[in-house]
């Protein structure tokens, strides 16, 4: 597990990861591609996340946004949305699948940690969905994410847990056997147990709310929140 003490603004970012899923740009609208997995988890995600916050004339920030899934879901809720990524070509992507469906998100080339110096304070959630475990100091991300939000806003994550079932579903199962998943997408070293992301909370300033399993369920293609949180899991944090 990397547990560095802080990382340089725009440098937090390893950029064989980033390689990784630019190599997805091209299909990663597509619901039948090599991210049809992250397809259905999608709605569960943003249940979670409107569960627990009005979206309707919210400020939401993005952050690993990718080619834009979880982004538009929130705008089309009615959420004021910026989304970022250090990687062009998702952001390209991104803000060409918002010209097609005409959903108005603020996509961005730029680090949490630069935007977190320019705009402190200035959203009223932040969503940090599946790209922990894919950074060299997750710790610095979260500290970020909590400069940004205002008091009383609220921080959603979501990760993989750093157990045996997590290694033979999100690994050995999903990117060997299923084929669900390019292979080497995931490191399990890099997993994160809630234990860790807990502390990490408290450390920026955050207090955890809630701890939910996100179960994929490939035979029927779809995803739900469950107790279980030993594969994939959610989690939701307030600012003091």
């Amino acid at each position: 597990m990397t547990t560095s003490t802080g990382a340089a603004a725009g440098s937090n970012f390893r950029q064989e990861e980033l390689d990784k899923f630019t190599a997805l740009a091209n299909r990663w609208w597509d619901p039948d591609g090599p991210q049809k997995p992250l397809h259905a988890l999608n709605p569960a995600r943003l249940g979670y996340v409107a569960a627990r916050m009005p979206l309707q004339g919210a400020t939401v920030l993005d952050v690993g946004c990718g080619g834009g899934l979880l982004s538009e879901a929130m705008a089309k809720e009615g959420a004021d949305v910026t989304a970022i990524d250090l990687a062009p070509d998702l952001v390209k992507v991104a803000r060409l699948h918002g010209l097609e469906s005409g959903v108005k998100v603020d996509y961005r080339v730029q680090a949490v940690e630069d935007l977190a110096a320019e705009r402190p304070g200035a959203f009223d959630a932040v969503t940090c969905m599946e790209m922990l475990e894919h950074v060299p100091d997750p710790a610095a991300i979260l500290r970020a994410c909590a400069a940004l939000l205002r008091p009383g806003g609220r921080l959603f994550v979501s990760t993989l847990n750093r157990t045996p079932a997590a290694f033979a579903l999100a690994i050995v199962g999903a990117e060997y056997i299923a084929r669900l998943l390019p292979t080497g997408t995931h490191r399990y070293s890099e997993f994160i147990k809630p234990s860790e992301l807990a502390a990490w909370l408290r450390a920026a300033g955050l207090q955890l709310e809630d701890v939910s399993g996100l179960m994929y369920e490939p035979w029927r293609n779809a995803a739900r929140i469950v107790s279980r949180t030993d594969v994939n899991y959610v989690a939701s944090a307030v600012k003091q």
